[in-house]
């Protein structure tokens, strides 16, 4: 590892001043994976930038319509303790409880977890199908991007020098919706999805799909958001033949690639395994709230 200053502004201005001060930064909002980075060599920094010490960015709560607003440096253990947050947005906590250990989960973020851009990451394909938005900041000001245009490729993410991921905005669900995340691993814990699978639907009184989102991980070069399927859903009836066509459509989108954890073969046939089953548990979770 080679030498870097270790920075802890206790305020977004000194946070933007550090970020243009015109030396190379990495940001911490956890730490558990820069620190590896920067031990391996991966990464290289003259300043790291550590954001727990700045209030805005460890708070979080529900504001007045029922978005769910994160701050980027809230640990993940923080959310899936909270009763509310398990209540109100499980298919978030889905994801938060297998990102790492427990132990991991008491440092790591979903804004550093973003923007690891891992396409394998857990927290993506989650946050992309329950239609999150990102809040990006820079002492230009502040505006939102939607989780799905994040993503630059296999470790970039979009940011652009001087800006800072602030916030993530989880809209509401309603009355007739539900939200799952799943993923395929080869071990019991802690290892990394081989294929993962987020969906959101929304029903009318007759149990008709009026609204759906459907996101994959681990199945191309970037966290993938598929429309197609959402297609293969909306106006149609909730069953399992449905689910399946929504499956096929996943699968189609997915282009995996094969390495030590899969096939590309195996991945494709995952997606829709996946896609089905989570589909199948967020109507569950539907009809358990009547």
């Amino acid at each position: 590892m080679e030498n870097f200053d270790y920075l802890a502004p206790r305020s977004l201005t000194e946070a933007y001043a550090a970020l243009g001060s015109g030396r190379t930064s990495l940001m911490l909002a956890g730490g558990t994976d820069v620190i590896v980075q920067l031990r391996e060599g991966r990464k290289q920094c003259d300043q790291l930038i550590d954001l727990k010490h700045i209030p805005e960015l460890m708070s979080y709560g529900f504001a007045a319509d029922g978005t769910l607003e994160i701050g980027a440096a809230v640990p993940l253990a923080q959310l899936y303790e909270d009763p509310e947050v398990r209540r109100r947005q499980p298919a978030l906590c889905d994801a938060a409880t297998i990102i790492g250990g427990t132990a991991i989960q008491s440092r790591a973020t979903l804004g550093g977890n973003l923007c690891n851009a891992s396409p394998a990451a857990d927290s993506s394909p989650a946050l992309i199908a329950l239609g999150a938005l990102l809040v990006i900041g820079s002492d230009r000001g502040t505006g939102e991007v939607p989780v799905e245009a994040f993503f630059a490729g296999p470790g970039r993410s979009s940011l652009q020098p001087g800006e800072i991921l602030l916030q993530v905005r989880i809209p509401a669900l309603g009355a007739r919706e539900g939200a799952y995340y799943h993923r395929f691993i080869p071990r019991n814990e802690m290892d990394i999805a081989v294929a993962s699978a987020g969906v959101r639907i929304g029903l009318d009184e007759s149990d008709r799909i009026v609204s759906a989102r459907v996101a994959l991980g681990a199945v191309a070069a970037t966290p993938l958001f598929v429309p197609s399927a959402a297609e293969a859903l909306i106006g149609q009836p909730a069953t399992r033949e449905t689910f399946e066509k929504a499956g096929a459509a996943a699968a189609a989108a997915a282009t995996p690639i094969t390495d030590m954890r899969g096939s590309a073969a195996q991945r494709k046939h995952l997606v829709s395994v996946l896609t089905v089953r989570a589909l199948e548990r967020a109507l569950e979770r539907i009809r358990e709230a009547r």
